[in-house]
This record gives structure tokens, C-alpha cells and sequence, in this order.
């Protein structure tokens, strides 16, 4: 690999995400890369200030307008030059996958979840809440207008890297239904060493995520409010509101902001009964965190999920992302015994060391072949 000249792509790093910490672990490793990005904001995200970060004209819009631009990344990743190099990695779950490379070089994507949900999997939701407001109607109307030319363009950019990687076992299952391809699976990197096992629990449910109508926070709460758990969620977002009026000042949930600090947030999952997972995630870093404090997941049965969470051993999994079927799960999760050492030893292979050797092992291999 020393002699081999590589290149780092991402869809944009404009905040803290699961993609932003693969894109950190692979400048770990090839720190020598530069970071090709269509939108950067430094202000966000501090993680690559040391970096080679290069962008374009696209790095002209708010970063707030990323949802609205795929048309334009679409062009920008299309027509960036990466002819110095020998090898390229994609990070994506977007447009980024769309580079073009020569027959000499080697392009390797990692798709940091299925293919483009808004596009494929989780289109039907999309089109039932874009997530804008007042603005919905405009965006849905435009959208549903665009679907079909933004399928056929995101499978044709699917089709362009030589070797595709996938996050997790759903992700490749999903990728092969919509894109027809094969893909490898590497566990995306975790900062569990941040996140200390605490063998003396106390009473309460927690959940930490991004407060938008997919991650299905509301079940947490009316589930809990049915049940008489404690909840405590961190984090802010654009159902925050909607929560806390769910919630209808019930002593029972707690809200607090979002949390950046590791240890802070370690010290409140790591003293709770159980992780709350109610959302149909790809992976699902947060969850991972929890287990490595020892404290177990209560889990929808589908997505990552499946890939980490063993029923009885370091969670429980409840069927259907509905309030009755997560008020079984609470029930069956409260007459279940966990042994907080060994919750905490089943987070380990999601290191970001395990990560890195990983990669590493694929990258050489797909280079040799």
C-alpha cells in the first residue's frame, strides 16, 4: 500500500455522524490522504482540522440545504478529477459512489447504510413526512417528480466502483435487492473505550438519538407512559416538541439536550436498566455504546439490530415498531437477567481497532486481486 496513492471521498462533512467517524478511522490509516467533499463546514465538525480537506463550488451553499442538492453533488462528484490517484474510497450514502475512475484504478465504496433510503427503502416515508415543514407540500410534489430519474441515477452510480462495502448484514442484503450487487460487510468503527462498563444500574430506560419521526421515539414514550418505566432521552431535533407534548409533563420521562461530551453521556447510559432501539437503522451506533457500558438493548427485530444483539444475553428484541409489541418487550426486558461483564464484552469486535484491521485486510486484498 506505501506505494499506492489514495484519495478519501465523502458525500459532505457537515456534522457529527457515523460516515464523519468512518471518514476520521480512514485518515488514520492513510493519513497522507486528501479528503474530497462536496460541503464542509468547520464550525460543525472539528474532527479534520488537521486534514487535507478539498472542496469545490459546492461548498458555496448552507449546509442546512444538503437534503435539496443532490442534483447538484450528482454533477460535482461526476466531474471531480481524481486521476493522481490510485486508489480511491468512497464513503456514502449518497452521490459520492458516482465518481469516475479509469481501468487502472481501484475504487472501493462504503456504504454507510442501504442504498439511498429516501430513493428505495424508506421512500414511502419520505414522501409522507420530507421533513420540511410547512414546506412539505412543495418538497413532495417535486420529489415524487424526480423519483424516477434519481433511481435510475443512483443505480447507474451503484454500478461504478469495482468493490462495494456494506455496514452491516442488512445493508448488503438491501444492496443486492436494489442495486444487484454483492458487497462485504465491515462493522463501522465505534469509540467504545469512551464508554465504561458500570455494573450498578439503576432504574430507567434511556435512549440517546437525533429526535426527527423515523428513529420512532414516540413508541419509547407512550410505551414507557403505559408501562410506568422511567425514560430519559437525550437529544434535540425536529420532533423534540411533539415528544415533550407527547410526554404531557409525565414524571416518568425525562428530557435532556444533546450530550457531545463521551464521558457525560457514558455516565447516564452506563446507570441505566436498558437501551431503548425502537428505529429501523442500518447499524445503530449509539446502541453499541450502551453495551459497552454493560447495559443492555431493548431492540426493534430488524436492521443492524440483528447483527449484535442476542436475545437473553445482552438484550431483548420486541417485533413490530408498534406501542403494544414494544410494551411486550419492556415486560419480557424487566423479568430478564443480564450479566453487565458480559454485555459489555459482546461490544468489542465494533472497535475502531477491529474497524481498522478490517479494512486494511480488504483494502490489500481487492489490490492483490
Amino acid at each position: 500500500m506505501d506505494d499506492k496513492k489514495v484519495a478519501i471521498v465523502a458525500d459532505w462533512l457537515t456534522t457529527y455522524g457515523g460516515a464523519e467517524k468512518v471518514v476520521k478511522s480512514l485518515h488514520d490509516i492513510f493519513p497522507k490522504a486528501p479528503i474530497y467533499t462536496s460541503q464542509y463546514n468547520e464550525k460543525e465538525i472539528d474532527w479534520f482540522r488537521d486534514c487535507d480537506v478539498r472542496t469545490g463550488w459546492m461548498n458555496l451553499f448552507p449546509a442546512r440545504l444538503r437534503k435539496i442538492l443532490t442534483v447538484f453533488r450528482a454533477v460535482y462528484f461526476t466531474n471531480l478529477d481524481l486521476s493522481d490517484y490510485d486508489v480511491i474510497i468512497s464513503v456514502t450514502t449518497a452521490e459520492s459512489k458516482g465518481i469516475k475512475t479509469t481501468d487502472e484504478q481501484l475504487h472501493i465504496s462504503y456504504l454507510q447504510g442501504p442504498p439511498t433510503q429516501y430513493l428505495w427503502g424508506m421512500h414511502d416515508k419520505y414522501i409522507e413526512n420530507p421533513g420540511f415543514g410547512k414546506l412539505n407540500f412543495i418538497v413532495r410534489f417535486f420529489f415524487k417528480l424526480l423519483t424516477k430519474p434519481l433511481r435510475k441515477m443512483d443505480y447507474k452510480y451503484a454500478q461504478r466502483p469495482d468493490f462495494l462495502l456494506a455496514n452491516s448484514t442488512y445493508s448488503a442484503e438491501e444492496i443486492k435487492k436494489y442495486y444487484h450487487r454483492e458487497s462485504e460487510v465491515a462493522f463501522p468503527p465505534v469509540e467504545i473505550d469512551k464508554f465504561k462498563l458500570n455494573e450498578a444500574k439503576g432504574d430507567y430506560f434511556v435512549s440517546t438519538s437525533r429526535q426527527v419521526n423515523w428513529k420512532r421515539l414516540d413508541l419509547a414514550v407512550r410505551a414507557c407512559i403505559m408501562t410506568g418505566d422511567r425514560l430519559v432521552l437525550v437529544g434535540g431535533g425536529a420532533e423534540h416538541g411533539k415528544l415533550v407534548e407527547l410526554a404531557k409533563k409525565n414524571q416518568n420521562i425525562e428530557f435532556k439536550p444533546t450530550i457531545r461530551d463521551s464521558a457525560e453521556l457514558s455516565k447516564i447510559v452506563s446507570r441505566a436498566k436498558g437501551f431503548i432501539f425502537p428505529s429501523l437503522e442500518p447499524f445503530g451506533i449509539a446502541p453499541i455504546e450502551a453495551l459497552a457500558t454493560g447495559t443492555p438493548v431493548l431492540a426493534f427485530k430488524k436492521g443492524g439490530a440483528l447483527d449484535y444483539i442476542k436475545s437473553g444475553e445482552n438484550g431483548v428484541f420486541f417485533e413490530q415498531q408498534s406501542e403494544e409489541s414494544l410494551i411486550s418487550g419492556i415486560k419480557k426486558f424487566n423479568k430478564t437477567k443480564f450479566d453487565a461483564k458480559k454485555v459489555s464484552l459482546s461490544a468489542r469486535r465494533f472497535s475502531e481497532v477491529e474497524f481498522k484491521k478490517r479494512m486494511i485486510e480488504l483494502i490489500n486484498e481487492k489490490i492483490s486481486n
